[in-house]
């Protein structure tokens, strides 16, 4: 089986395969990515037609819907009929339905992938898969995406998965704000950070979220998981896909500009979790020791997903 894109997710979920004893061919743009997973035992191509044409099975894990459209294209004309795509980049319904087209028409089979997770998550063996796409394909490859993550929920035939994902990031993004809106509240009034969170994390509101971003937020640690600006830009495709759908999003067109103020105020490359910072800031409770932390490049961090 390829694997194409080798970001921090992309080269967590080869690492995965490897580790399941799966024959590996990879390809990256940066192609020094490639190297620690060709010096583990996979085989590493020059091009994606190259890869395409030594498997059945190629895995895109790709930043945008201009890189899977440019990946997809290039996979698609090199593919044999029948073989299978199965892309686990966040991008819009839109983008998602043309790859689609491209594939139908070469007779490739397409899944639809995202995953929720980051690459901790991955190495851990949890990540989760968000699946749509025939069901007979997502079956032919199952033992390969469970390889990966053991979580997997197949929601529908088309671009249902797309959705789900963005659904997910718009309730991250609003849990998110509201739990700046809290600390500031709690702070403001004399409420230790630590009390808050301890509370919080132990009561009716206590998500997943609240206890991933505890330790960090007590250390003022706000090194990147999944950049402010990468949210902004999934809360913009799902404000692309609510006006395609005919809906009105209030509090998604209300964190698209909370995210936005909060990047013009210098923590785009931050986490999403600044949005704590930058309400802090704006209600005078700053101090020195809370300015952005600009470290967002950690090997083993990337997106919420």
């Amino acid at each position: 089986m390829g694997l194409i894109g080798l970001g921090n997710m992309g080269t967590a979920m080869a690492e995965r395969l490897l580790d399941a004893g799966h024959g590996l061919v990879v390809y990256n743009r940066t192609p020094e990515k490639a190297d620690p997973l060709g010096a583990r035992g996979a085989a590493v191509a020059n091009t994606p037609a190259e890869l395409v044409e030594q498997v059945d099975v190629v895995l895109t894990s790709l930043p945008d819907d201009v890189a899977l459209e440019a990946v997809a294209e290039q996979v698609v004309a090199a593919a044999r009929p029948g073989t299978v795509l199965v892309d686990t980049s966040t991008v819009s319904p839109a983008a998602s339905a043309r790859v689609a087209l491209l594939a139908e028409a070469a007779s490739v089979e397409y899944l639809r992938a995202p995953v929720s997770g980051n690459p901790t998550v991955v190495r851990a063996g949890n990540l989760t898969f968000i699946i749509s796409g025939a069901r007979e394909t997502f079956e032919r490859v199952e033992p390969i995406i469970r390889a990966i993550g053991p979580k997997v929920h197949h929601v529908g035939e088309g671009e249902q998965a797309r959705i789900v994902k963005l659904a997910i990031n718009l309730m991250i993004a609003g849990l998110a704000q509201v739990m700046s809106e809290a600390l500031v509240l709690g702070e403001a009034a004399g409420v230790s950070r630590a009390d808050l969170l301890e509370v919080m994390g132990n009561s009716a509101a206590g998500a997943p979220l609240v206890k991933y971003k505890t330790e960090p937020l007590l250390r003022d640690d706000f090194s990147a998981t999944f950049t402010t600006a990468l949210m902004e830009k999934d809360i913009e495709l799902v404000l692309d896909a609510a006006e395609e759908a005919g809906v009105e999003l209030p509090v998604a067109r209300e964190m698209k500009a909370l995210l936005h103020a909060a990047i013009d105020a210098g923590y785009g490359d931050d986490d999403f979790i600044a949005l704590f910072l930058h309400l802090r800031s704006a209600t005078g409770l700053a101090t020195a020791a809370t300015s952005p932390s600009r470290v967002s490049e950690l090997p083993n961090k990337e997106v919420v997903q």
